[in-house]
């Protein structure tokens, strides 16, 4: 049926063409949308080869019919061939980059399986998978840094810590070697050093062996049931001698006389006392005091805590002073001796029993250094 322009004028103002104009404006929307799904780009692509089409042959033969039949004919054809062409092309590269991220390889079954019965992902399926893919190697990889730092400086602290007794000791001996040995007194003092110097090394060795054996689950925790206020006296009467020089006061904190039992390995945690202990009392002031609090935190656990009135730590140290090795340029300096190692053995200790421990501390002021533990 052949139609004048008029005819095609009108047909252009009508509703049906008003409604393509609004289809034609929803394509251009989603063209300029980022993430257009494989069925969009392929039903866009359609349509405008098949408008295109449609209009040619509007415009050579002047038929409505054969322009709808063409535009009809060209969109499922056009439609059929792009998707074709997404699925074999555009799925055959993401079935690589699967390849790629894919931590494991699958059989033949699974293959078979994924291939032919799971429906094909879509776009947006596999960029989803690739940014969390990137982004589990993004953490992999700032985790991996993180360890590469920690071990470089674990392994200058470790040959730090080493140098300064072999060397003194080394010095000493060649000291004796060089004449020295001819003088008595100078002999025994020397020799004396000398002593303390391996011995150091020795406890040094034994801290490192500790916290590799704690690390790697070698020490079973062996739990009893055992009353801690007990255990806090035995340290306490153990390590007199240490604070007695500084005149620095022992004691149990008012209130916290209540026998609590407590249900861990008594020997892991009294080397957690000591440890805390000791170190209030190397760093604690003359005719100053350490004191135990416990607390009961609910029907289950108990917070048991060690206070000093001592030097204190800088607010930035508080959350390094378990790390093996580390010390502080102030009041944590070598110059009151310990391997660097206690409270990382503490932790570890603690850590091995399913809990935590802490650090609060201020300069001038002191610091209190807690632990929890299962009760009876």
């Amino acid at each position: 049926m052949l139609i004048s322009y008029t005819p095609l004028k009108e047909w252009v103002i009508n509703l049906k063409f008003r409604k393509k104009v609004k289809s034609f404006f929803y394509f251009y929307v989603v063209l300029q949308t980022k993430n257009t799904s494989p069925s969009q780009l392929a039903l866009l692509t359609a349509f405008a080869v098949s408008f295109i089409a449609g209009i040619l042959v509007v415009y050579f033969t002047k038929n409505l019919t054969y322009s709808g039949i063409t535009f009809f004919l060209m969109f499922v054809f056009t439609y059929n061939l792009v998707s074709f062409i997404i699925e074999k092309f555009i799925y055959r590269k993401i079935k690589l980059i699967y390849k790629f991220i894919s931590q494991t390889k699958a059989t033949k079954r699974e293959e078979f399986y994924n291939n032919e019965i799971l429906p094909l992902k879509s776009i947006e399926d596999v960029q989803k998978d690739a940014y969390k893919w990137a982004e589990e190697r993004e953490n992999e990889i700032k985790k991996l840094e993180s360890n590469v730092e920690f071990r470089k400086q674990f392994l200058m602290n470790l040959a730090h810590e080493l140098k300064t007794p072999i060397f003194a000791t080394q010095g000493y001996i060649e000291t004796l070697l060089a004449g020295a040995m001819n003088d008595e007194n100078v002999k025994e003092v020397f020799l004396q050093n000398a002593s303390k110097s391996i011995d150091r090394l020795a406890i040094l060795v034994d801290d490192l062996d500790e916290i590799s054996k704690l690390e790697s689950n070698q020490i079973s925790i062996l739990k009893t049931e055992f009353q801690i206020q007990e255990l806090i006296k035995e340290v306490f009467e153990e390590l007199s001698f240490k604070s007695a020089p500084k005149t620095i006061e022992l004691s149990i904190k008012k209130g916290c006389e209540k026998p609590v039992v407590v249900f861990a390995d008594r020997q892991k945690i009294k080397q957690v006392l000591v440890n805390l202990i000791e170190n209030s009392i190397k760093y604690g002031k003359e005719y100053g005091s350490t004191t135990a609090g416990i607390y009961e935190v609910d029907r289950k656990t108990v917070f048991i805590e060690i206070t000093d009135d001592g030097s204190g730590i800088l607010e930035e140290h508080v959350p390094r002073v378990f790390e093996r090795f580390y010390r502080t340029d102030s009041a944590r300096s070598r110059n009151v001796g310990g391997t660097g190692l206690g409270l990382a053995i503490v932790k570890h200790i603690i850590e091995a029993h399913h809990h935590t421990v802490s650090c609060r501390s201020t300069i001038d002021v002191g610091s209190s250094f807690g632990f929890t533990l299962d009760l009876k």
